[in-house]
């Protein structure tokens, strides 16, 4: 009876310990196994992501080329090289911003408007569209372009209508002077600053004076002006009236402005006349220098004229 009690005992120790296998096993099972992520909620995760494909309206190539077209005609059309009018938007240290109606505003190098006392924003100015886009797709414009431009124009004008006009001789330069005409430098030849020749230039640096364009290069945009010729123009003047007045034996005043072995040549005011030198004195003279000087100022009486 023992021995049955034993061997039942013994079975179920059996039968138990088999029934603990399989719990072990669950639980290394469930240990290896992989652990899900905790999930963490944003804030956006309630936004609905196709939401940009909705109410969107589609355009054929067609279509999109005519909007396109439309939206371009809102700002004003320029081209490269066109003179156009803007208003001063902003000043910065080295820039002025310039607002023509394009799509972007333009810099001007405050170094264009040293002329210009107290530029203030809201000025209108005038500024030639250099490149509507410079490699940078920024807009380029100048005003010092734009006032050669204008300048240019006006030369070119008064060429052709031989009015006199002023100008600020700027500079010494090789065969003549520099003269700011309308902002635009121009020529001015030694031989065109007076009727008498003139070594130093240097005086006429920094002086205001009345000259004529006589010459003018569209090639190259340059142009020649001369004083001498407002000069000459004044000494016709004055020697067509001396002639219509002129009548023999009349008592005029002259400059002595040259002499010579024979005599002297006397400025009459435009009109030049020659005292020989058997006239100049009552009694005998070797040469005229003994009685005269240059720019001496003497009465002459008109013996003939031509």
């Amino acid at each position: 009876m023992n021995f049955i009690l034993k061997q039942l005992n013994a079975d179920a120790q059996e039968n138990g310990a088999a029934a603990e296998q399989p719990a072990e096993a669950a639980t290394t099972a469930t240990t290896n196994a992989p652990v899900a992520e905790p999930v963490v909620e944003t804030a956006h995760d309630d936004f609905d992501w196709t939401v940009d494909k909705r109410n969107v309206a589609h355009y054929s190539a067609d279509e999109k080329a005519k909007y396109d077209a439309v939206y371009e005609n809102t700002f004003v059309q320029i081209e490269d090289g066109e003179i156009v009018k803007g208003s001063v938007e902003a000043l910065t240290k080295t820039d002025v911003v310039i607002n023509i109606g394009f799509k972007s505003d333009g810099l001007v190098s405050f170094n264009e408007f040293r002329d210009v006392q107290g530029l203030q924003v809201g000025d209108v100015v005038e500024v030639m569209v250099v490149e509507k886009e410079d490699r940078n797709g920024n807009l380029h414009l100048s005003r010092k372009s734009a006032r050669i431009f204008r300048a240019w124009e006006r030369i070119v004008e008064v060429h052709k209508t031989g009015e006199v006009i002023t100008g600020t001789v700027t500079s010494k330069t090789k065969g003549g002077l520099i003269v700011d005409v309308f902002g635009m430098e121009t020529f001015l030849p030694g031989s065109q600053i007076d009727v008498k020749p003139v070594t130093d230039y240097d005086q006429f640096v920094g002086k205001t004076m009345e000259f004529k364009v006589v010459k003018i290069n569209e090639a190259i945009k340059n142009a020649v002006v001369s004083h001498k010729a407002l000069i000459e123009s004044d000494i016709e003047a004055q020697r067509a009236e001396i002639i219509s007045k002129l009548e023999k034996g009349q008592v005029l005043e002259g400059t002595v402005k040259n002499i010579t072995d024979f005599g002297a040549f006397m400025d009459l005011g435009g009109l030049d006349g020659l005292l020989y030198i058997t006239d100049i004195s009552w009694g005998r003279i070797s040469h005229p220098s003994e009685v005269l000087k240059m720019d001496q100022k003497l009465n002459v009486v008109v013996l003939d004229f031509e």
